[in-house]
Protein backbone atom coordinates (compact mmCIF):
# COMPACT_ATOMS: atom_id res chain seq x y z
CA UNK A 1 0.00 0.00 0.00
CA UNK A 2 2.63 2.64 0.90
CA UNK A 3 5.35 3.28 -1.27
CA UNK A 4 7.05 6.29 -0.24
CA UNK A 5 8.78 7.81 3.13
CA UNK A 6 9.74 11.01 4.07
CA UNK A 7 13.02 12.29 4.84
CA UNK A 8 13.44 12.07 8.31
CA UNK A 9 15.69 14.71 10.46
CA UNK A 10 15.82 14.62 14.09
CA UNK A 11 16.57 17.25 16.04
CA UNK A 12 18.29 17.06 19.93
CA UNK A 13 18.04 20.48 21.31
CA UNK A 14 17.09 22.66 23.66
CA UNK A 15 13.80 24.66 23.42
CA UNK A 16 14.27 28.49 22.42
CA UNK A 17 10.64 29.96 23.53
CA UNK A 18 11.68 33.09 21.69
CA UNK A 19 11.32 30.48 18.45
CA UNK A 20 14.53 32.29 16.43
CA UNK A 21 17.22 28.95 17.79
CA UNK A 22 17.14 25.98 18.87
CA UNK A 23 14.09 23.36 18.54
CA UNK A 24 12.00 25.65 16.94
CA UNK A 25 14.69 27.12 14.30
CA UNK A 26 15.70 23.28 13.55
CA UNK A 27 11.80 22.38 13.06
CA UNK A 28 11.15 25.86 10.59
CA UNK A 29 14.26 24.77 8.61
CA UNK A 30 13.37 20.99 8.27
CA UNK A 31 10.65 22.00 6.60
CA UNK A 32 11.82 24.67 4.63
CA UNK A 33 14.51 22.11 3.05
CA UNK A 34 11.70 19.60 2.24
CA UNK A 35 12.20 17.34 5.34
CA UNK A 36 10.30 15.73 8.28
CA UNK A 37 10.99 17.01 11.69
CA UNK A 38 11.32 15.05 15.11
CA UNK A 39 12.43 16.05 18.10
CA UNK A 40 13.77 15.41 21.41
CA UNK A 41 14.04 18.09 23.75
CA UNK A 42 17.29 18.33 26.06
CA UNK A 43 16.04 21.58 28.45
CA UNK A 44 13.41 24.22 28.27
CA UNK A 45 14.89 27.46 28.48
CA UNK A 46 12.95 30.93 29.12
CA UNK A 47 14.51 33.13 26.20
CA UNK A 48 13.81 35.98 23.96
CA UNK A 49 16.16 38.06 21.12
CA UNK A 50 17.59 40.10 24.31
CA UNK A 51 19.02 36.73 26.10
CA UNK A 52 18.50 33.75 28.30
CA UNK A 53 16.90 34.34 31.93
CA UNK A 54 16.18 30.58 32.77
CA UNK A 55 17.01 26.94 31.87
CA UNK A 56 15.03 24.41 32.88
CA UNK A 57 16.93 20.92 32.44
CA UNK A 58 14.76 17.51 31.10
CA UNK A 59 15.53 14.56 33.11
CA UNK A 60 17.98 12.43 31.43
CA UNK A 61 15.18 9.51 31.60
CA UNK A 62 12.76 11.36 29.52
CA UNK A 63 15.33 12.77 27.39
CA UNK A 64 15.50 8.69 26.45
CA UNK A 65 11.91 7.83 26.50
CA UNK A 66 12.02 11.15 23.68
CA UNK A 67 14.69 8.93 21.49
CA UNK A 68 13.11 6.07 21.89
CA UNK A 69 9.59 6.91 21.04
CA UNK A 70 10.68 8.46 17.83
CA UNK A 71 13.72 6.33 16.22
CA UNK A 72 11.53 3.03 17.30
CA UNK A 73 8.64 4.01 15.16
CA UNK A 74 9.42 6.80 12.58
CA UNK A 75 13.17 6.33 12.33
CA UNK A 76 15.51 8.49 11.64
CA UNK A 77 17.34 9.54 8.55
CA UNK A 78 20.06 11.87 9.64
CA UNK A 79 20.49 13.88 12.74
CA UNK A 80 21.73 17.34 14.50
CA UNK A 81 22.39 17.70 18.26
CA UNK A 82 22.71 21.21 19.84
CA UNK A 83 22.70 21.86 23.32
CA UNK A 84 23.20 19.44 25.72
CA UNK A 85 23.65 20.76 29.04
CA UNK A 86 24.96 18.33 31.41
CA UNK A 87 27.06 15.17 31.02
CA UNK A 88 24.34 12.65 31.92
CA UNK A 89 22.38 14.12 28.92
CA UNK A 90 25.40 13.50 26.58
CA UNK A 91 25.76 10.06 27.86
CA UNK A 92 22.07 9.58 26.85
CA UNK A 93 22.55 10.80 23.74
CA UNK A 94 26.04 9.19 22.56
CA UNK A 95 23.74 5.63 24.12
CA UNK A 96 21.50 6.32 21.15
CA UNK A 97 23.41 6.77 18.41
CA UNK A 98 25.04 3.53 19.22
CA UNK A 99 21.71 1.40 20.22
CA UNK A 100 20.39 2.78 16.95
CA UNK A 101 22.94 3.13 14.73
CA UNK A 102 21.99 6.55 14.08
CA UNK A 103 23.04 7.86 10.55
CA UNK A 104 25.01 11.52 9.73
CA UNK A 105 25.08 12.77 12.79
CA UNK A 106 25.70 16.43 13.13
CA UNK A 107 26.98 18.15 16.20
CA UNK A 108 26.43 22.06 16.79
CA UNK A 109 28.73 21.93 20.35
CA UNK A 110 25.93 25.16 21.13
CA UNK A 111 28.20 26.45 24.22
CA UNK A 112 27.20 30.40 24.04
CA UNK A 113 23.84 32.21 22.85
CA UNK A 114 24.13 34.81 20.36
CA UNK A 115 23.37 36.91 23.36
CA UNK A 116 26.71 35.97 25.20
CA UNK A 117 24.81 33.74 27.72
CA UNK A 118 26.44 30.59 28.77
CA UNK A 119 24.31 27.67 27.38
CA UNK A 120 26.59 24.57 28.86
CA UNK A 121 27.81 23.64 31.98
CA UNK A 122 32.02 23.11 32.44
CA UNK A 123 31.96 19.75 33.53
CA UNK A 124 29.66 19.07 30.26
CA UNK A 125 32.31 20.00 27.76
CA UNK A 126 35.00 17.18 28.21
CA UNK A 127 31.82 14.42 28.22
CA UNK A 128 30.82 15.94 24.82
CA UNK A 129 34.38 15.75 23.27
CA UNK A 130 34.92 12.14 24.53
CA UNK A 131 31.53 10.85 23.84
CA UNK A 132 30.04 12.50 20.72
CA UNK A 133 33.58 13.94 18.77
CA UNK A 134 34.06 10.84 17.22
CA UNK A 135 30.33 9.41 17.27
CA UNK A 136 29.71 12.68 14.73
CA UNK A 137 30.05 12.47 10.64
CA UNK A 138 30.24 16.45 11.45
CA UNK A 139 30.98 19.08 14.10
CA UNK A 140 30.41 22.85 13.77
CA UNK A 141 32.03 24.95 16.44
CA UNK A 142 31.32 28.88 15.45
CA UNK A 143 34.77 30.79 16.71
CA UNK A 144 33.75 31.05 20.64
CA UNK A 145 32.86 27.63 20.84
CA UNK A 146 36.15 26.32 19.27
CA UNK A 147 37.92 28.95 21.50
CA UNK A 148 36.51 27.56 24.64
CA UNK A 149 37.31 23.87 23.40
CA UNK A 150 40.86 24.81 22.55
CA UNK A 151 41.25 27.17 25.49
CA UNK A 152 42.72 29.77 23.88
CA UNK A 153 41.61 32.77 21.08
CA UNK A 154 41.77 32.86 17.93
CA UNK A 155 41.86 36.08 16.85
CA UNK A 156 42.02 36.41 12.67
CA UNK A 157 41.27 33.98 9.79
CA UNK A 158 44.88 32.49 10.07
CA UNK A 159 43.84 30.64 12.87
CA UNK A 160 41.24 28.94 11.41
CA UNK A 161 42.93 25.99 10.30
CA UNK A 162 45.60 25.33 13.04
CA UNK A 163 42.05 25.51 15.15
CA UNK A 164 40.47 22.75 12.76
CA UNK A 165 43.44 20.51 12.83
CA UNK A 166 43.00 20.51 16.86
CA UNK A 167 40.02 20.06 16.78
CA UNK A 168 39.82 16.81 14.60
CA UNK A 169 43.09 15.89 16.90
CA UNK A 170 40.61 15.68 20.00
CA UNK A 171 38.71 13.06 18.17
CA UNK A 172 35.93 14.96 15.40
CA UNK A 173 35.81 12.90 12.11
CA UNK A 174 35.03 16.34 10.22
CA UNK A 175 35.05 20.07 11.37
CA UNK A 176 33.61 22.73 10.12
CA UNK A 177 34.54 25.88 11.89
CA UNK A 178 32.66 28.84 11.67
CA UNK A 179 34.51 32.18 11.80
CA UNK A 180 31.38 34.85 11.14
CA UNK A 181 33.04 36.30 14.63
CA UNK A 182 35.54 37.62 12.97
CA UNK A 183 36.18 41.43 11.74
CA UNK A 184 36.10 42.17 8.05
CA UNK A 185 33.61 41.94 4.74
CA UNK A 186 34.77 38.71 3.89
CA UNK A 187 33.50 36.09 6.11
CA UNK A 188 35.87 32.29 5.81
CA UNK A 189 34.83 28.79 7.12
CA UNK A 190 37.21 26.25 7.13
CA UNK A 191 35.77 22.53 6.43
CA UNK A 192 38.09 19.98 7.21
CA UNK A 193 37.29 16.42 6.66
CA UNK A 194 40.35 15.21 7.65
CA UNK A 195 44.20 16.13 8.45
CA UNK A 196 44.76 16.41 5.00
CA UNK A 197 41.10 17.69 3.69
CA UNK A 198 40.94 21.40 4.29
CA UNK A 199 38.74 23.49 2.15
CA UNK A 200 38.41 27.62 2.93
CA UNK A 201 35.00 28.60 2.12
CA UNK A 202 34.05 32.66 1.57
CA UNK A 203 31.32 34.82 1.49
CA UNK A 204 30.51 38.29 1.57
CA UNK A 205 29.25 39.89 5.10
CA UNK A 206 25.56 40.26 5.28
CA UNK A 207 24.57 43.60 7.31
CA UNK A 208 21.85 42.28 9.52
CA UNK A 209 21.23 42.59 13.85
CA UNK A 210 19.11 39.34 13.14
CA UNK A 211 21.66 36.73 13.61
CA UNK A 212 19.72 34.60 16.42
CA UNK A 213 19.95 30.99 15.61
CA UNK A 214 22.55 31.27 12.68
CA UNK A 215 24.47 28.27 14.27
CA UNK A 216 21.24 25.77 15.09
CA UNK A 217 20.05 26.66 11.52
CA UNK A 218 22.90 25.65 9.58
CA UNK A 219 23.67 22.58 11.19
CA UNK A 220 20.19 21.27 10.51
CA UNK A 221 20.53 22.32 6.97
CA UNK A 222 23.85 20.50 6.97
CA UNK A 223 21.53 17.28 8.43
CA UNK A 224 18.77 17.75 5.91
CA UNK A 225 21.65 17.80 3.33
CA UNK A 226 22.68 14.54 4.27
CA UNK A 227 19.27 12.89 4.75
CA UNK A 228 18.52 14.01 1.06
CA UNK A 229 21.50 12.12 0.32
CA UNK A 230 23.96 14.45 -0.52
CA UNK A 231 27.60 14.20 0.56
CA UNK A 232 29.08 16.43 3.39
CA UNK A 233 30.54 19.25 1.29
CA UNK A 234 27.16 19.37 -1.06
CA UNK A 235 25.28 19.35 1.99
CA UNK A 236 27.69 22.28 4.01
CA UNK A 237 27.49 24.23 0.85
CA UNK A 238 24.12 24.82 0.41
CA UNK A 239 23.00 25.07 3.89
CA UNK A 240 25.16 27.85 3.43
CA UNK A 241 23.54 29.16 1.00
CA UNK A 242 20.34 28.47 2.44
CA UNK A 243 21.27 30.22 5.44
CA UNK A 244 22.53 33.43 3.30
CA UNK A 245 19.21 33.33 2.23
CA UNK A 246 17.25 33.47 5.29
CA UNK A 247 19.68 36.29 6.67
CA UNK A 248 19.70 38.37 4.12
CA UNK A 249 15.56 37.97 3.32
CA UNK A 250 14.80 38.69 6.93
CA UNK A 251 17.66 41.16 7.58
CA UNK A 252 15.47 44.40 7.52
CA UNK A 253 12.54 43.08 9.92
CA UNK A 254 12.39 43.91 13.37
CA UNK A 255 11.76 40.92 15.76
CA UNK A 256 12.23 41.98 19.38
CA UNK A 257 14.48 44.14 20.57
CA UNK A 258 17.64 42.26 20.68
CA UNK A 259 19.25 40.06 17.58
CA UNK A 260 16.31 38.68 16.14
CA UNK A 261 15.85 35.33 13.69
CA UNK A 262 16.60 34.78 10.28
CA UNK A 263 13.42 33.90 7.82
CA UNK A 264 13.50 30.63 7.51
CA UNK A 265 10.68 30.27 5.37
CA UNK A 266 12.23 32.67 2.59
CA UNK A 267 12.36 30.00 0.00
CA UNK A 268 10.54 26.50 1.36
CA UNK A 269 10.79 23.54 -0.49
CA UNK A 270 7.80 20.37 -0.78
CA UNK A 271 8.09 17.73 1.05
CA UNK A 272 10.60 15.45 -0.53
CA UNK A 273 8.98 12.05 -1.15
CA UNK A 274 11.58 8.83 -1.15
CA UNK A 275 10.92 5.56 -2.13
CA UNK A 276 10.28 3.01 0.82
Amino acid sequence: MFEHQYPRVLTIAGSDSGGGAGIQADLKTFSALSCYGMTAITALTAQNTRGVTAIHAVPPAFLKQQLQAVIEDIGVHAVKIGMLHAPEIVEVVAWAIDTYRLPHVVLDPVMVATSGDRLIAQETVQVLVRELFPRAALVTPNLDEAALLLDRALSDADALAPAAADLLAMGARSVLLKGGHLPGDDVVDVLAQGPAAFEHLHGSRIASPNTHGTGCTLSSAIACGLALGLNLRESVIQARDYVRGAMTAGANVRTGGGHGPLNHGHAPVPMRLLPL
